[in-house]
């Protein structure tokens, strides 16, 4: 099942957003109008109880007068009775026609000498009532009580009216923020399209070169184009080392197979020899020498692996270790981040680098020593050095220098700086020393 657009999920999250807030608003809406208007309807009754009241004591005979108990311009129709002390009526507002107001909780607390709101039913229309004590102050209504009532069906109707539009402006809201919310994303998502399409692209097409257009969107829009295109980088970096890998060991493996083809050749028609047969030992050995120069050279440059805590120091005795005419100098204990085996294959190369140029039984010189921050080991023969302006191009792969007596694979400088700067640190060379530092670690 295909998954939703970007743009549909939002869209489909502002409206539930819209909709849930539209909801809560109405409720709290719908809540507070009703809470003010049944407040409404109750001042309404108070107010109109104690005129009443007041007009029971004041003027009796203005009470009975027609008209006197319809409700003025308060807003709210109010309906009242006057009840002498024996619960008789006394006056009775006109629009009640033949009803009685119903007698209830209210009416009993007016008659004990208080005041209270009840709810109750007029012919099947719900009520507010509001019964209020006369005071004992001559007049057929003295002691009595007065009730007024008012209706809840207008508040009904509002409260229900104004759900109703809630609903309607909510579900308008709704979908407007909605359309708003797709509008948006889509806008928004319109650089991420185009990186796709981009990407969509280059995958097609398979050119190493291209890269994708930063776009004039968001920030983090264009951080993942950047971060897209070193990715290529990488990639296409990793390719041309492929290719390379691929050129150099064709081209250094040429000779030696040509070599170990014509002996074999050789011994095919004329039996074995033990000079050929030395010779194709020698051309085996080197081409394996080579294979695995190669392949170290290859995991050097290739992807990070993680580093720990080694000691240097050990590694320089170790490779010294056994080896004829090779003294070393360690300047106490050295703590470096590195990868034990890559170091010790690097430091195997500098030595017999040295003995390869260095004169036949002459010495070689490995010295390990502090410098700031840096940890530095450097590789001294006897012999010439490197010719003037040949040491950068001695860390290329397959350099030999010129009257190399006996020629290596021309990979071991070449490793031994791929080795240095995986490790954060570098290489080089000067005279017959050739150097490389790394860092040093924490603890040293």
């Amino acid at each position: 099942m295909r998954s939703r657009s970007l743009s549909f999920r939002l869209a489909i999250a502002s409206v539930a957003a819209v909709a849930f807030a539209v909801l809560v608003f109405g409720m709290a809406a719908r809540f507070i109008v009703n809470d003010r208007l049944h407040a409404s309807l109750d001042d309404s009754l108070r107010r109109r109880a104690t005129d009443v009241a007041r007009l029971a004591i004041s003027a009796p005979a203005v009470l009975r007068a027609p008209g006197t108990l319809e409700s003025p311009l308060s807003g709210h129709q109010l309906s009242v009775e006057v009840l002498d002390r024996e619960g008789a009526i006394v006056a009775r507002s006109l629009s009640l026609g033949a009803k009685l107001l119903p007698r209830t909780a209210a009416t009993a607390a007016a008659e004990r000498g208080g005041t209270d709101f009840a709810d109750a039913e007029l012919d099947g229309e719900s009520i507010r009532v509001f019964a209020a004590p006369i005071a004992e102050a001559g007049g057929p209504a003295a002691g009595g009580v007065v009730i007024v009532a008012g209706s809840n069906e207008d508040i009904e109707g509002t409260s229900h009216k104004l759900g109703l539009l809630l609903v309607i402006c909510g579900a308008g809201a709704a979908l407007l923020g909605g359309a708003l919310a797709a509008f948006l994303a889509r806008r928004g998502t319109r650089p991420l399209r185009d990186l796709s399409s981009s990407a969509a692209t280059i995958a097609r097409t398979e050119d190493p070169t291209r890269r994708l257009a930063e776009p004039d969107g968001p920030a983090e829009v264009a951080e993942l184009a950047a971060t897209l295109n070193g990715m290529l980088d990488a990639l296409a970096a990793s390719r041309e080392r492929e290719r390379r890998f691929l050129a150099d060991a064709s081209h250094e493996l040429r000779t030696p197979l040509t070599s170990l083809r014509g002996n074999v050749e050789f011994v095919g028609r004329h039996g074995a020899d033990p000079e050929v047969i030395a010779d194709l030992e020698g051309d085996a050995a080197r081409l394996g020498r080579l294979v695995e120069d190669l392949l170290a050279l290859e995991r050097e440059s290739g992807a990070e692996r993680p580093l720990r805590p080694v000691r240097l120091d050990q590694l320089v005795r170790d490779a010294a270790t056994g080896r004829d005419g090779v003294v070393a100098a360690v300047d106490g204990p050295v703590t470096v981040n590195g990868e034990p085996d890559a170091l010790t294959r690097a430091l195997d190369n500098l030595l017999e680098n040295a003995a390869r140029h260095g004169p036949a039984g002459g010495e070689v010189r490995i010295a390990l020593r502090r410098s700031g921050e840096e940890a530095q080991v450097s590789v001294t023969d006897d012999g010439p050095g490197f010719a003037p302006g040949t040491e950068e191009a001695a860390f290329d792969r397959f350099w030999r220098g010129d009257g190399t007596a006996t020629p290596g694979s021309g990979l071991g400088l070449a490793i031994v700086r791929a080795t240095a700067e995986r490790h954060g640190g570098r290489a080089w060379a000067a005279g017959s020393t050739v150097t490389f530092a790394l860092p040093l670690g924490p603890s040293t």
